[in-house]
């Protein structure tokens, strides 16, 4: 294999497994070993191999020896942790955004996402929603520049993801987290530093809350 195919080949075996995991396909608990993992993507187990590597880093799966691997399951008290750090990190990141005064064309793909999920909600599709929601953090975060924050949060936003897809349809509609997201765009178009940092602090902590109070409620945190 050459040097330029198999970091691609590497990359799309990572990028085709983390799919899986996310939307729940290869669910908390699911185990295989390497040459049936390779088999589910039509691949040779190099790249799986360092594909399964990088999703242990990631704190998605676990690698047993002889065994393959398998997707770790969902639990409160990493849940309490991811957004713990998505709550300390995330409004700096919007906080400096608003300082530099983000131009009509920066906002535009949030206004974007927004109005998705506005649209999301109006015809009771929350997947559409989710993924829109997914789009507007992504994008804020690609908009105040740091690489390897952008880097750490999006490996959080994977491992929280699956949670979220568990818990979506346990949760009244996200209304209130819609208007969180109106109300950030609105004060990053202003500039206003202290009122968006404020506003995505409380709209963590709020998705915090609700996302554990299910998981401890349902049982749902040892999945």
């Amino acid at each position: 294999m050459s040097p330029v195919t198999k970091p691609s080949r590497a990359e799309d075996a990572h990028d085709r497994l983390r799919d899986e995991i996310r939307a729940n396909r290869m669910p908390p608990g699911f185990q295989a070993t390497e040459p049936e993992i390779a088999l589910r993507l039509g691949m040779s187990r190099t790249p799986v191999r360092e594909a399964l590597i990088r999703l242990e880093a990631e704190g998605l799966v676990e690698l047993i020896p002889r065994h393959g691997a398998r997707v770790l399951p969902i639990r409160a008290d990493d849940m309490r942790e991811i957004y713990d750090i998505l709550t300390a990190l995330e409004p700096e990141a919007a906080a400096q955004v608003a300082a530099r005064g983000p131009s009509e064309a920066d906002l535009a793909p949030l206004e974007a996402a927004t109005r998705d999920m506005e649209a999301a909600l109006a015809k009771s599709d929350l997947d559409m929603w989710a993924e829109a929601d997914d789009r507007f953090h992504l994008t804020l975060l690609e908009l105040q520049g740091n690489r390897r924050l952008t880097g750490i949060v999006t490996a959080l936003y994977d491992q929280a993801h699956r949670a979220r897809v568990f818990t979506m349809r346990l949760r009244a509609p996200p209304h209130q987290s819609t208007q969180d997201h109106r109300a950030i765009v609105d004060h990053l178009r202003a500039g206003n530093v202290d009122a968006t940092r404020t506003v995505f602090r409380q709209h963590r902590q709020r998705a915090a809350t609700e996302l554990l109070d299910i998981l401890e409620t349902y049982k749902l945190g040892h999945l």
